[in-house]
C-alpha cells in the first residue's frame, strides 16, 4: 500500500465519520426532515461520500467512528464549514439556525453559550469572511 493510498483511505474514513456524526444529529428526533435530507445530500457530495456509502451511513450511522475535533481551532474550522453550507446553500431554510445549533453542540460547544456562538458564526458569514478570519474572530469574540 502506498502513502497516497493510506492518505486517501484515512481522509475517506474521516469524511465518513464526520458525515455519520452529522447524520446522528439529524436523527436525534428519530426522523430526517426534508430540509435536513437536502442538507445531507449536499454535504455528502462535498465530502465525496458515494451513494452506496451514503445509504450505508443512513442505515447505521453508529457503525462509523466519530472523529471529534479535540482542539478548539479544529472545532471552529468544522463549525465554519458547516455554517457555510447551512448559510450559503440555504438548503435548510428557516431551520438553519436550529440545526446549526444542534451541530455546534455535537461539535462540543456548550449549551450555555451555543446560541451566541451560532449567532456570531452566521453574522460572520453575512460578512463573507474566509475561514482564517472566521476562526480568528470566533476565538476573540469575548475580548
Amino acid at each position: 500500500m502506498s502513502i497516497s493510498d493510506l492518505f486517501d483511505s484515512g481522509f475517506k474514513a474521516r469524511n465518513q465519520g464526520h458525515f455519520a456524526s452529522i447524520v446522528r444529529v439529524a436523527l436525534e428526533n428519530n426522523h430526517i426532515s426534508p430540509e435536513e435530507k437536502n442538507f445531507l445530500d449536499v454535504l455528502a457530495k462535498r465530502l465525496e461520500i458515494s451513494p452506496e456509502e451514503y445509504a450505508a451511513i443512513l442505515k447505521n450511522p453508529y457503525k462509523y467512528p466519530v472523529n471529534p475535533p479535540h482542539l478548539y481551532t479544529q472545532r471552529l474550522e468544522r463549525l465554519y464549514d458547516l455554517s457555510r453550507m447551512v448559510y450559503v446553500d440555504h438548503v435548510l431554510g428557516p431551520k438553519q439556525k436550529e440545526i446549526l445549533t444542534r451541530f455546534a453542540i455535537a461539535l462540543g460547544f456548550t449549551p450555555g453559550n451555543v446560541q451566541y456562538i451560532v449567532d456570531k458564526a452566521l453574522s460572520l458569514l453575512v460578512l463573507n469572511v474566509d475561514s482564517e478570519t472566521f476562526v480568528y474572530e470566533m476565538q476573540h469574540m469575548n475580548k
